[in-house]
């Protein structure tokens, strides 16, 4: 199939999806009848538009459902039905939050909201807030019960970090801007933040932030890390260390695969393998460092992989791994200079085997 040539089609969140719902939802308990389309205003000023998928009415409740589309973004929730029910309380009662259907609840420390509070973070609330205030201007008593829900919720959330994070039962109603950019990563890189926040309210001091499942279960056994302890930085060891470095712990443990982690020893902070090949000729340099020999360096300059080049290099008795190690490290370091995070680099081949470690510094061990 051809590709078409066209911009990627940008998506929404799933807290401007139960924003929506929230405010259709709340006109068909004040104005008896359900906005469909319902408009609400994102946190940029944007005025978007959504259809309703569900629209169900009781005597003490009111129920809209909106199919969330993530736009050309790989997003867990594309597709999933967000739903809000809306139902009067008493006056004085403000807006209280309860996860329904598939949102989960928080349980641990470090994450935005509270212990014990629905996963409904902090932006899509206020969107909500925002949306019901649209439905009930002025002085108008905003006294109501928003339950978000997500149909299928409970089975998208094993595909997340949220049980690691401490959010149990279901996923979490995200969202800074309402919109879905694709491919912009932000909702990785906000895991990675929530999972270091997460580790340093449990008191943890060493954590693992790693590129892969390899590298994660072969470090999680090296040290016995929990959960908590063990980040999954994918591709984003920039952003990992950054949020370190405002946010330190006493010791990180990087650990990732040749490839990735070569690339981190030649300066790249995005591992990823569109924002820079492997450079060959500084992998050769490496190996010169070790004592390689100008044959060898040749064989690596003409290596169609840095697996082949480590290949080349561990047969001639190169510890071409350790090089990288150690000069990754030193380019990690400088990141976090002057937080307290001491930093080691671990390099591990496809079968988890260790092929490289530049360790903490002595008085960090």
């Amino acid at each position: 199939m051809q590709l078409q040539n066209r911009p990627l089609r940008r998506g929404w969140t799933t807290g401007a999806c139960a924003a929506a719902a929230a405010k259709s939802a709340c006109a068909a308990l004040r104005q008896g009848e359900f906005l469909d389309p319902v408009e609400i205003t994102l946190p940029r000023g944007e005025r978007p538009a959504f259809a309703l998928a569900l629209a169900q009415r009781t005597a003490e409740s009111a129920t809209a459902g909106i199919v969330k589309d993530a736009g050309d973004d790989p997003d867990v929730t594309h597709g999933a039905l967000v739903l809000a029910t809306v139902r009067p309380l008493p006056p004085g009662s403000g807006i209280v939050f309860r996860a329904g259907e598939g949102v989960g609840t928080v349980t641990r420390p470090g994450l935005p909201l509270p212990p014990g509070e629905p996963a409904i973070n902090p932006v899509p609330r206020q969107m909500i807030r925002d949306a019901i205030a649209e439905i009930v201007p002025g002085g108008g008593s905003r006294d109501f019960a928003v339950e978000i829900g997500v149909r299928g919720g409970v089975a998208l959330a094993e595909k997340t970090l949220n049980a690691r994070l401490g959010i149990v039962g279901g996923l979490s109603i995200l969202g800074t801007t309402g919109i879905v950019i694709p491919y912009s990563c932000s909702a990785w890189i906000y895991g990675i933040r929530q999972g270091i926040d997460v580790a340093r309210a449990m008191g943890l001091t060493h954590v693992a932030g790693a590129t892969g499942k390899t590298s994660e279960a072969a470090v999680r056994k090296m040290y016995d890390l929990p959960d908590q302890a063990l980040i999954d930085m994918g591709d984003f060891v920039g952003g990992m260390l950054k949020h370190l470095r405002a946010h330190p712990l006493p010791r990180l443990t990087i650990a990732g695969g040749i490839a990735k982690m070569t690339k981190l020893a030649q300066g790249l902070l995005d591992l990823h393998s569109g924002r820079g090949s492997v450079d060959l000729a500084g992998l050769a340099d490496f190996a010169a460092v070790s004592g390689a020999s100008p044959a060898l360096r040749e064989k690596i300059l003409h290596a169609n992989t840095a697996a082949q080049a480590f290949a080349e290099a561990e047969q001639d008795g190169i510890k071409l791994g350790d090089v990288v190690a150690h000069t990754a490290q030193q380019h990690a370091a400088r990141v976090v200079a002057g937080s307290g995070v001491a930093v080691e680099v671990i390099l591990f081949d496809r079968e988890g085997r260790q092929v490289g470690h530049a360790p903490f510094p002595v008085a960090h061990r």
